[in-house]
């Protein structure tokens, strides 16, 4: 059940074409019901004990298709389905009945199994497949709007960065089940000690952080998620704000008991989710478009969240339980519970305004109280979420964020200066709340391309009730806490607890003026002061090279690779299948050669071969002769003959070999062939020009030799090498006792190969209705004209 549950957005995806076709209404209603069921059904996984399900795929290699239930999988499956029911409500009411709705809700659900797939995966192979289909899921998402170039740039960078992640971290996954000899992570994490006795440990840790760190946009490869703003909004609420973001802080958490017996793992999460959080806070308030501060604070909240699981990776290596920084994680969890609230709720706000108004643009925005005071007031709570001003569920976090930090200074390398680092961040955090809210709604009203208006009640409900949700959380934290985060701590610190009930955490709205309350209350006056006088420092920005940046480093990367392929494939790519093939077999014949001399394969024995009769040799030398006929003929039909005689003297082979099945199958062909032959060419001029058979015929002619020579030496070193015994045995002793049949040619393709044989006889009809529909398209295009005459 658990794995028809975690595929069913996809299986639902199939019949949306149906659905378009025979439905009413907007397709939304037919589509929110999945989430919905999902978040049902995962809500009675609550309490329970982890349930695992599993089917296998490719059983040799231990790779299965499973689904884990665990504290941690269990809180990320209940944030994909439970945003996702806001996001396609919202979308409902966004998007217009007459786009491909079909197109988007059918990417969407493929993105939710993939997501699904990614955080449930106890089998490394299965979680690589599924982070590959988000990666793809979202390219097409972000791309939605194909004819825009910046959502085709924006889709493109994201799927070439997040992919180069996934393969490096397919490559550490790689590297741990060769070590451990299992596919499995929970049996993984039970050889975590062997795995750091490894050589490759450390080259594993870094191949997996980079895909987790593209994955979340972290410094350096955040530079994609600003871009994918280009897609819909819907799409930059559930994607970029509770799922695809977080898949990579999923998999930091998921590995901690892995890589956590170093410093080193710990301490490079936590830093580069320092640096994140301050690059990603300090540049949202040069943005003018309102998702790309929306943007560029995702990434200041992932590197917050990354930093803290960071922490929970020390606490884990110094096994000390001995201060509050013991509760790192909870605070890194607590705080992806609270993002998804309030920032899935501010990017449906900024696609309210720009739905509204028309624009996005902060500059051409502001003075839209009077006219917009419903979405005023639901997006300044937002806002003072994401600041982390009481009393609102992101303060919360925020207070345990300082706790978890300034107790953990002494274990991070330049502790007193990163935490100043950390604070420094935060006020740039506030002003950017701040900078959101009062730059669209405050201030003069300027001429906007569309006349400003509240908007429907149906756009408005979704980020209402998620914002009703986080202020459950401000009065029920501890509800959310045991039910939830608890059992997910433990999840990624089984050394340090063995159950949720040891997590002796508590949250409460004020705990006394201690020394993170007046942390909050320096950013909140700093903060103030810096939006009030952000005229004044705005334009420091502008100083800032735009040749410096990342982003122009990586277009400038693109353009010297797209230069180079494009001037290799001019030379490369010329569109004769001829020189494809001369370039194909060429480089094959090679490597089998190199692979022959490398394993020492060219041992030969002539030990029971048959004897080589007189007729033998005459049919050798006159398929010889009739190659070499087609070669050197001048007119097509003396090559069309000479072809043939090649192809009788193989059939005649196969009647020499007491092969009688294989003759006849053989001469039919040849004969059809040699007919067909006969019936196109007689179209083409009947000689052929010497130019044609003399460009690059010494070329073809070392190709030639070497696939020749290629295919003798294998032959000739299996025979003489049998490793095992042969197939033909078991067809002998079986074919009639077991299959019924006499004839073990065609009982090997009716019962041992029949579903080889069913595939080919399928290519052949879809072929033959290809075929048959473009006879009829050309009949009808025919009909069409002489009536038009």
């Amino acid at each position: 059940m658990q794995l028809f549950i975690l595929f069913l957005p996809f299986l639902f995806a199939l019949f949306l074409p149906l659905i378009k076709k025979w439905g009413k209404g907007h397709l939304g209603y037919y589509v929110i019901p999945i989430p919905i069921i999902l978040t049902v059904y995962y809500s009675s996984f609550i309490g329970k004990e982890t349930q695992y399900e599993s089917i296998s795929w490719i059983s040799a290699l231990q790779v299965k298709f499973d689904s884990q239930l665990d504290g941690l999988s269990l809180l990320f499956s209940l944030l994909i389905s439970g945003i996702g029911i806001f996001v396609l409500f919202y979308s409902i009411f966004y998007l217009n009945k007459k786009e491909r709705l079909h197109q988007f809700y059918m990417y969407l659900l493929m993105f939710m199994t993939g997501m699904l797939g990614v955080v449930q995966a106890d089998s490394v192979i299965s979680l690589y497949v599924f982070w590959e289909v988000t990666s793809f899921a979202s390219f097409l998402l972000i791309g939605y709007y194909y004819e825009d170039r910046i959502s085709k740039d924006g889709a493109f960078k994201s799927l070439m960065i997040t992919i180069f992640g996934g393969l490096m971290m397919l490559g550490g996954f790689l590297i741990l089940s060769n070590v451990t000899g299992t596919m499995s992570i929970r049996e993984m994490t039970a050889q975590a000690a062997q795995i750091e006795q490894s050589s490759l440990f450390y080259v594993a840790l870094v191949l997996i952080l980079l895909g987790a760190f593209t994955k979340s946009a972290q410094v350096p490869f955040y530079i994609w998620l600003p871009d994918a703003m280009a897609a819909p909004t819907p799409v930059s609420a559930y994607l970029h704000s509770a799922t695809m973001v977080k898949a990579g802080i999923y998999v930091v958490a998921r590995f901690t008991p892995i890589f956590a017996a170093t410093a080193v793992w710990g301490n490079v999460i936590a830093i580069v989710g320092v640096v994140t959080l301050c690059w990603g806070s300090f540049f949202a308030v040069k943005q003018k478009d309102l998702k790309g501060i929306l943007a560029f604070s995702t990434v200041s909240q992932l590197g917050m969240i990354m930093s803290m699981l960071g922490v929970a990776a020390l606490v884990s290596y110094t096994n000390d339980t001995s201060t509050f920084y013991q509760f790192a994680a909870f605070a890194a969890l607590f705080h992806l519970v609270n993002h998804a609230t309030f920032k899935g709720a501010l990017f449906m706000m900024a696609g309210i305004i720009d739905h509204e108004t028309g624009t996005r643009d902060i500059r051409k925005l502001g003075g839209l109280l009077s006219v917009m005071p419903v979405s005023f007031t639901v997006t300044m709570l937002g806002t003072l979420s994401m600041a982390g001003v009481p009393p609102f569920n992101g303060f919360l976090s925020k207070e345990l964020f300082f706790m978890t930090m300034w107790q953990s200074k002494e274990a991070l390398p330049l502790g007193t200066l990163v935490f100043a680092a950390i604070w420094l961040a935060s006020i740039f955090t506030f002003m950017y709340s701040l900078y959101f809210v009062c730059g669209t709604f405050l201030g003069k009203r300027h001429t906007l391309p569309k006349r400003p208006h509240e908007a429907p009640i149906g756009l408005l409900v979704a980020p209402i009730v998620l914002l009703i949700i986080g202020l459950i959380i401000v009065f029920r934290p501890n509800v959310v806490a045991d039910l939830l985060i608890k059992r997910a701590v433990v999840s990624i610190q089984p050394t340090l607890f063995e159950s949720a009930s040891d997590v002796g955490v508590h949250v409460s709205l004020w705990h006394g003026f201690s020394a993170e309350f007046l942390w909050t209350l320096g950013v909140i006056v700093l903060g103030i002061l810096g939006v009030l006088t952000l005229k004044k420092w705005q334009p420091m920005y502008e100083k800032w090279p735009e040749k410096w940046t990342l982003n122009t480093l990586f277009n400038q990367v693109i353009s010297i690779g797209d230069a180079s392929f494009t001037k290799w494939s001019r030379h490369v790519m010329t569109g004769k299948s001829r020189q494809y093939f001369t370039f194909m077999l060429g480089m094959v014949s090679m490597l089998l050669l190199f692979v022959l001399w490398k394993k020492g394969a060219f041992a030969f024995s002539w030990e029971g071969a048959s004897t080589i009769h007189i007729i033998d040799g005459l049919l050798v030398v006159t398929l010889v002769a009739g190659t070499i006929i087609v070669l050197k003929a001048t007119t097509r039909m003396t090559a069309i003959i000479a072809l043939g005689v090649v192809g009788y003297c193989v059939a005649l082979f196969f009647v020499r070999f007491q092969a009688p099945d294989l003759a006849l199958t053989q001469l039919v062909i040849e004969t059809v062939s040699v007919a067909l032959f006969l019936l196109v060419f007689r179209n083409l001029p009947k000689k052929i020009k010497e130019e044609q058979k003399q460009k690059g015929k010494w070329l073809r002619l070392l190709v030639s030799a070497s696939v020749g020579l290629t295919v003798m030496l294998f032959a000739m070193a299996a025979y003489s090498q049998k490793l095992l015994p042969t197939i033909s045995s078991y067809y002998k002793e079986t074919v009639l006792k077991e299959a019924g049949g006499g004839n073990i040619v065609n009982v090997i393709l009716v019962d041992y190969r029949g579903f080889d044989t069913l595939f080919e006889i399928t290519v052949l009809a879809i072929a033959g209705l290809a075929i048959l529909g473009l006879l009829r398209s050309k009949k009808r295009k025919g009909d069409a004209r002489d009536e038009s005459k």
